[in-house]
């Protein structure tokens, strides 16, 4: 007896279904290239493209799954190196470490999950349990809900428990097209545009409709082709050196090689011959009291030789290290060298102080309930305090200087906060001081480097970087890195930057409404959907029966 014909097909789909959220991970996780190297800028909108036009032949339930499934692939491969802090330096067991570290995309991802599963539900063509071929212009009414779908996920994973926008998807498009809409909308409206377009393209194509795919492809070479104005000025220039140390993690806070580790950052701070040098996040890992136990006299010589100046020697710093008590907390923390003149009373200023106010989970606070798993990791000072959001800049040699401490480049609308006192208060440099040695010699490095080219296209304003093992850089308000140290070395960047005064719309809006606006316009969005949803199902009313009773 033959088979019947359908059998195989039957089984073949079998067979797709149960793999589809296998292969759907894979596709997330290939989007890491463009993170990374961001010449692979098409592969996230592939990427996406590809999963809308799977999510509209899905059931919610499926959507949900599908979408899951894509976001845990893309996190997992962007974010694995968190195995190292806390395998390799927390001395948690790998085992553990590495169900963290599922665990961590797995959640975050129900995000994705649930605006794939809304998407299938509220989708034009689902509203009578149908599609309508017919409908010239479902595909771009259903990339615009998919984009506002997924700008909503952005903004959820960026945002709740303190957000980890860690390779949100805007970062990807630093050198692309798409980054020319960085100073309007940020780069979690650069994600949503991206989104959307890729989701135009797959629904103009499944549709056999080449005008809505054409239509996606004109809008790319637009923007490659739109000039970005200038919305901040040439504010002069600043002689900057840049401090990579190169320490271990795992000797950081070793006492037998503090001595060494302290004397190399000294040297460094008193030999740089620029306006402004640089060290990084705790390049000094010790409490100043402690130094003064430790090494008698090493902090006082600091803040002599910076108050002194003059010609041939650095003339302001920006040291990293944590401050405190126990009675008032600790914080993790940058000085600026040197203290501001003193008051006509004769009271000694004290220096520039600027305190880390976005604090990394599990590292540097314990949230709620979670204390027993950071008592299972060997990570010191991982309990600080939070400093303001809107901290007064630093003032060196003409240049008004923001700081920032390690992932808290990765929080544009929280930078945004210190624009809004207007063009002539905001900064006209920004300046990270990270220690990413916790993730060793990994993609962490020029993720995070892009990270804050990023920035720069949001703010129009340079950036300069000084890590511990990489990427130590100073960036141009253009997004390009004029020079850069190489990972994994010890050395002194010494580079020309000019700084940028001015305020981008991005940084008006952000400033002072933060994600909301962005939020907001997703939401109205979805809502009309909703109710054509709702309108649709519900039917045409019933004519009116002119016998009844009035």
């Amino acid at each position: 007896m033959s088979a019947r014909p359908d059998g195989p097909p039957r089984d073949g789909r079998r067979w797709l279904t149960l793999l589809e959220p296998v292969l759907l991970a894979a596709l997330g996780a290939a989007q890491t290239l463009a993170f990374v190297r961001t010449a692979w800028w098409p592969l996230p909108l592939l990427a996406a493209a590809m999963l809308a036009g799977r999510l509209r032949r899905a059931a919610p339930a499926r959507a949900f799954l599908l979408g899951w499934s894509f976001g845990t692939g893309w996190l997992l491969a962007g974010v694995w190196w968190l195995f190292i802090s806390m395998h390799r330096y927390g001395g948690l067991p790998a085992a553990l470490a590495a169900l963290a570290v599922l665990a961590l995309a797995s959640l975050l991802s129900l995000y994705l999950g649930a605006a794939a599963a809304a998407f299938s539900r509220w989708r034009t063509g689902n509203d009578s349990g149908r599609d309508s071929g017919r409908d010239s212009g479902r595909a771009g009414r259903d990339a615009l809900l998919f984009a506002a779908l997924w700008l909503l996920a952005e903004l959820a994973r960026g945002v709740v428990f303190t957000g980890f926008p860690w390779v949100a998807s805007g970062y990807a498009q630093v050198d692309a097209p798409l980054a020319a809409l960085a100073p309007w909308v940020g780069v979690y409206g650069i994600g949503a545009a991206g989104a959307g377009l890729a989701a135009w393209l797959a629904f103009g194509v499944s549709e056999r409709r080449w005008l809505p795919a054409a239509a996606a492809a004109i809008v790319l070479l637009l923007l490659a082709r739109m000039p970005v104005p200038s919305f901040t000025r040439a504010a002069g220039d600043l002689a900057v050196a840049l401090v990579q140390t190169n320490v271990p993690q795992d000797e950081k806070f070793d006492a037998g090689r503090l001595p060494q580790t302290l004397a190399a950052v000294q040297k460094a701070l008193l030999a740089a011959r620029a306006d402004l040098v640089v060290v990084p996040e705790t390049a000094v890992p010790l409490l100043p009291d402690q130094l003064q136990d430790f090494v008698p006299g090493y902090w006082q010589g600091l803040l002599d030789h910076f108050a002194a100046g003059g010609a041939g020697a650095g003339r302001f710093a920006l040291v990293g290290l944590p401050l405190g008590d126990f009675d008032r907390g600790y914080t993790n923390s940058v000085v600026g060298l040197p203290a501001p003149a003193a008051a006509a009373a004769g009271a000694p200023a004290a220096p520039y102080r600027y305190d880390k106010a976005h604090l990394v989970p599990f590292g540097e606070f314990i949230p709620y309930g979670f204390r027993w798993f950071t008592e299972l990791m060997n990570i010191p000072l991982g309990d600080f305090a939070r400093g303001r959001l809107d901290p007064p800049p630093f003032l060196a040699a003409g240049q008004r200087v923001a700081p920032n401490i390690c992932y808290e480049d990765l929080f544009g609308e929280e930078l945004a906060r210190r624009f809004v006192a207007g063009a002539d208060a905001a900064p006209t440099l920004m300046a990270n001081l990270s220690n990413i040695a916790w993730f060793g010699p990994t993609i962490a490095v020029d993720q995070h480097l892009h990270i804050s080219r990023l920035r720069t296209l949001e703010f129009q304003v340079p950036m300069v970087r000084a890590t511990n093992t990489g990427a130590t850089a100073a960036i141009t308000h253009e997004a390009l890195v004029a020079a850069m140290v190489v990972p994994q070395t010890r050395g002194t960047l010494v580079a020309k930057v000019q700084g940028r005064a001015g305020v981008t719309p991005y940084a008006w809006w952000a400033g002072r409404f933060g994600v909301a606006p962005l939020a907001w316009a997703a939401l109205a969005v979805v809502g009309a959907f909703i109710w054509r949803s709702r309108r649709h199902r519900a039917g045409p009313s019933a004519p009116a029966d002119p016998a009844a009773p009035r």
